[in-house]
């Protein structure tokens, strides 16, 4: 699909149907154990669970009492117990000794086992083992997608990122083939599918497998979504490493977006209670501010603040048959925005005083000067600073492993010395976590080998010891060669300048990163798009270590002119950040295609740190 020219981008698919599907099929569950029952939630199925039935549905379905999984019922607890559960050993045996603990008191009762989004044999193993398999019943919630907005649908897997890239699980790859399947069974079929990445095409090869079994139902129907990129996240962790800047990716970094909403604290509220807020689409003054670079953010609510004084002043001089009018049909939605308003200058205000206390300008111009294969040396001695004072385990690895990436690993002389400072300030038990990062490829050591050319050999000869040091240090920062340095030069992510980067009125997908990089991810998927497919990209791909694929789907009729050929679902398998949601609805809207966005997990590079981090408190 070659973009269109600038126009309108077409309106997203309606994905409330994924919503009421899963509702329904939740409802059909819980009716199958009729009469009272009592409701055992695993504790990060809870969010998602209440986006698409709250506690009024489950009581509508005889569900009585509602505990937390790791909670013991209460004395008078139903007769009839329903664990809605992630398949997981450990939450296996914590319903196995309930059960147990009910036959040693001679307490009868049922039980039944909903997983989600499905089970896996393990876990009947664990029952076996335990002596309860007999005893239970067991079923598959089919829930894989959640909408969190008119763009953006998560299958609620965090865990996806570590399982796979760190300990090589491929349990999670089937579900996504499901949701793919899904998908394209109500808004496809997909005319075109591409994709980069060991467990994109794994995902992709079992999606088409399913496909098959299904026999294509849907054929002949006009799509609504007409192409699907696949991506893994391993092929950009630059990215997702960066300090986002954009106002939905500084709100996640500082607060924490979970399933799409967000808890403001007092210090955000001006008040002594802490608010939920959703945050999406219908939010009148988020939608405006989302994807905008922080900087042009104040300048926009306070403009709007004026704008809203105005029309609260207009009601001065209107007569009674005005003020009625008034009253009836805008002052409800004026003060709806007021106090939106309100809670969006507060989130800015309590941005600003974090970020202020940590340094962050001092740590944005660290991060350029990292991807733009400047001032090395000075950005590690702003690490080494970094980890010296303490200022945070978390962003103390993300730097670290920013500067491992972009220089294609640490000399082994700055390895040791970071590796053993950090271990120093921040505990011995992180060294497990080193172990971590090392085997997924985030923080890693240059092999002899690569540091030494023959002539720094022959050097090193003829002089002191100490002194060749010094000369193999200023080899390694002249002549390092660095994929990621290859495939920015390539594909030109460093923008050239001249001036000020205006960024108000952003000219590119950098505009997200403060002007500085164009995000690796998105410019791959522009790339692709543009091009139709992988060719002349053979150098970067190579780059990537291959694992490409385009495929069209010859029973798919290619018309142009439908909308459909305008709309792409971009599929981030180990996570996505809002950095780079931002910068493909900015490519859209430049481009006039919608991108629809379908990922394992919202993630940041402090969630990312998190899953490797072994520490236990």
């Amino acid at each position: 699909m070659a973009f269109a020219g600038r126009r309108d981008a077409p309106e997203p698919p309606d994905f409330g149907i994924l919503k009421r599907l899963a509702r329904d099929q939740l409802v059909y569950l819980l009716e199958q154990l009729p009469g009272k029952k009592d409701l055992f939630i695993e504790a990060d199925l809870m969010s998602p669970l209440d986006r698409i039935a709250n506690v009024s549905i489950l009581k509508q379905h005889d569900v009585d009492k509602l505990y937390k999984v790791e909670t013991r019922p209460a004395p008078g607890a139903s007769d009839q117990f329903c664990f809605l559960v992630r398949p997981r050993v450990r939450t296996m045996r914590f319903i196995a000794d309930i059960v147990n603990a009910d036959k040693m008191s001679g307490r009868s009762r049922k039980y039944k086992i909903i997983f989600s989004p499905q089970k896996f044999y393990a876990c009947e193993m664990v029952l076996e083992e335990e002596g309860v398999f007999g005893d239970v019943t067991c079923d598959e919630w089919s829930f894989y997608l959640l909408p969190l907005d008119e763009d953006i649908i998560s299958m609620e897997l965090p865990e996806f990122f570590r399982d796979y890239f760190l300990e090589g699980d491929h349990r999670w790859i089937n579900p996504v083939a499901r949701a793919l399947q899904l998908l394209n069974s109500l808004y496809g079929p997909f005319g075109k599918a591409y994709g980069i990445g060991r467990c994109a095409k794994m995902s992709h090869e079992l999606w088409r497998d399913l496909e098959e079994e299904s026999e294509g139902e849907g054929q002949g129907r006009k799509p609504e979504i007409g192409h699907v990129f696949l991506m893994d996240r391993d092929v950009d962790y630059v990215t997702a490493l960066c300090s986002q800047v954009v106002y939905e990716g500084l709100v996640d970094d500082t607060f924490r977006i979970k399933c799409g909403s967000v808890d403001f604290g007092p210090d955000v509220t001006s008040s002594d209670r802490s608010i939920k807020v959703l945050l999406n689409a219908q939010d009148k003054v988020f939608s405006q501010i989302r994807n905008e670079h922080f900087s042009s953010v104040f300048g926009f609510l306070s403009q709007k603040s004026r704008n809203l004084q105005a029309q609260y002043d207009r009601r001065r001089g209107m007569d009674i048959k005005q003020m009625k009018d008034f009253v009836s049909q805008e002052l409800k939605g004026l003060k709806q925005e007021h106090r939106l308003l309100s809670l969006h200058i507060g989130a800015c205000e309590s941005i600003m005083k974090k970020k202020t206390k940590q340094d962050f300008q001092e740590t944005i111009k660290a991060e350029h000067s990292l991807l733009e294969g400047f001032d090395i040396r000075e950005s590690t001695s702003f690490i080494e600073e970094h980890i010296d004072r303490q200022v945070s385990p978390i962003e103390s690895l993300r730097l670290m492993c920013l500067l491992s990436i972009t220089e294609n690993g640490l000399i082994p002389k700055d390895y040791r010395s970071l590796k053993t400072q950090y271990l120093q300030s921040y505990g011995p038990e992180h060294l497990l976590t080193f172990h971590n990062l090392k085997r997924i490829g985030l923080l890693t050591e240059q092999a002899a080998g690569e540091t030494l050319t023959a002539v720094e050999s022959k050097v090193s000869k003829l002089v002191t010891d100490r002194a060749a040091g010094k000369i193999t240090d200023a080899f390694n920062s002249l002549a390092r060669k660095s994929n990621f340095r290859a495939i920015s030069k390539k594909l030109g992510l460093i923008p050239r300048v001249e001036g000020e980067y205006d960024l108000k009125m952003p000219r590119d997908m950098a505009y997200v990163f403060g002007g500085a990089y164009v995000p690796l991810s998105c410019k791959i998927i522009e790339q692709v798009l543009e091009r139709r497919g992988w060719q002349g990209l053979e150098e970067v791909v190579r780059l990537l270590n291959g694992n490409e694929f385009s495929v069209s789907d010859s029973t798919v009729e290619d018309n142009p002119a439908w909308e459909s050929q305008r709309v792409i679902l971009t599929v981030f398998l180990g996570g996505c950040t809002f950095s780079e949601i931002a910068a493909l609805r900015f490519l859209g809207k430049e481009r006039g295609c919608k991108f629809i966005f379908l990922t394992t997990a919202i993630t940041n590079s402090a969630r990312m740190m998190e899953a490797m981090i072994e520490a236990r408190a």
